[in-house]
């Protein structure tokens, strides 16, 4: 069980944000980021994509097509990386004398471990977890029971930057990622697994009308299916969101003194709702527009 859930949790740094509405007119999840003659990229990806997504919106390979670089949120890690692997275990692992069944109410572990069973699981293998693995991997089943799994956005254009030797930055380290995750919950895990367990009841249908929105760039939807179930749990959603937000704004204020031209992608949820990355950069003065 704990092997076959490395990659996934290397690859998801959010839970949902790894998860119809019609326009009028084209727009995508891509935004122009300019000041004065300088520019470059912003795109909001999904970090699970069903093959089925592909070819991926044009707007996304031609920012890709006319950049020198991208820039992910975090390197993503091989799945044959031991080091890698060892370290997240550790992290993700209570050392503490703690296990979900010591965090969490007899209600609540007893209802995660009747979900977990729906997938010829045992509970008992999954008891020295901490609650950030738990829903991680609780989204990735979802997505593999609705046939939807699938490597993300970024992982494509990780690849594909590798392939043609385009250079690649990160706005993130790996560890400061695994703290994240491992962090989930943390002080509030009862709560935090309930509200999990309720919205992986609908898991895919939000992620559908996710996909659909993000094609589009209909912001207002992705709001709505994207932010609204994440702010349900604001400690998380401040964590998450909200702080990285303006933790990059100075990385990516820097990526116009230097004569590359780059792509940054990160999970589409940081480029909607409040002090989204695209409206604090419109704060400091940047003129943006979407492709």
């Amino acid at each position: 069980m704990k092997a076959h859930f490395l990659k996934t949790i290397a690859l998801t740094t959010t839970l949902l944000a790894s998860a119809i509405s019609a326009v009028a007119f084209a727009e995508s999840s891509v935004w122009k980021v300019s000041k004065g003659s300088d520019h470059i990229y912003i795109g909001g990806t999904v970090h699970i994509l069903p093959v089925s997504e592909f070819p991926l919106p044009t707007e996304f390979t031609d920012a890709y097509e006319a950049s020198d670089a991208i820039v992910l949120e975090a390197k993503l890690p091989e799945p044959t990386d031991i080091t890698f692997q060892t370290k997240m275990m550790q992290k993700m692992s209570y050392t503490n004398g703690q296990t979900l069944a010591t965090v969490l109410s007899k209600s609540t572990y007893k209802q995660l471990s009747d979900y977990i069973a729906t997938f010829g699981a045992d509970i008992n293998t999954l008891n020295g977890f901490k609650p950030g693995f738990i829903v991680t991997m609780m989204a990735m089943m979802e997505a593999q029971r609705a046939q939807i799994a699938g490597d993300g956005v970024d992982a494509y254009f990780n690849q594909l930057a590798v392939k043609q030797g385009k250079d690649i930055a990160y706005l993130e380290s790996a560890d400061f990622q695994l703290d994240m995750l491992a962090s989930m919950g943390q002080g509030d895990e009862d709560s935090f697994v309930k509200m999990n367990l309720a919205q992986m009841k609908d898991f895919k249908t939000m992620f559908d009308d996710m996909l659909a929105a993000w094609r589009k760039g209909d912001t207002a939807k992705l709001e709505e299916v994207v932010i609204k179930p994440m702010q349900e749990d604001p400690k998380t959603f401040k964590t998450m969101i909200v702080d990285r937000n303006k933790n990059w704004i100075p990385l990516i204020e820097a990526m116009f003194s230097d004569n590359d031209r780059e792509f940054v992608l990160v999970g589409v949820g940081h480029l909607i709702g409040e002090d989204n990355v695209i409206s604090l950069l419109k704060k400091q003065g940047y003129s943006v527009s979407k492709l």
